[in-house]
């Protein structure tokens, strides 16, 4: 019986460390997939940045198109 015991252990031990080495291995993978993510999670947050940013800057050229526009009406006495 011990015999058995003691041939079953090493036997144990190896399906241990191969289920650990898969885990492991699927570990490593989720890491870099997850780096991957946030690497593409702050693209989109500086394109969105940019986005912002040229909207607000359209919205500044608006204001000053409408301010031309008015100017030219009043000498023109068309309002």
């Amino acid at each position: 019986m011990t015999d058995n015991t003691e041939n079953l252990s090493p036997e144990h031990l190896k399906r241990f460390q191969s289920g650990q080495d898969r885990i492991e291995r699927k570990l490593e993978e989720v890491i870099s997939r997850l780096g991957n993510l946030e690497v593409s999670v702050a693209s989109l947050r500086r394109d969105f940045a940019h986005s912002e940013e040229n909207a607000a800057s359209m919205g500044i050229r608006m204001d000053r198109m409408n301010e031309r526009i008015e100017r030219i009406e009043r000498r023109l006495e068309l309002s």
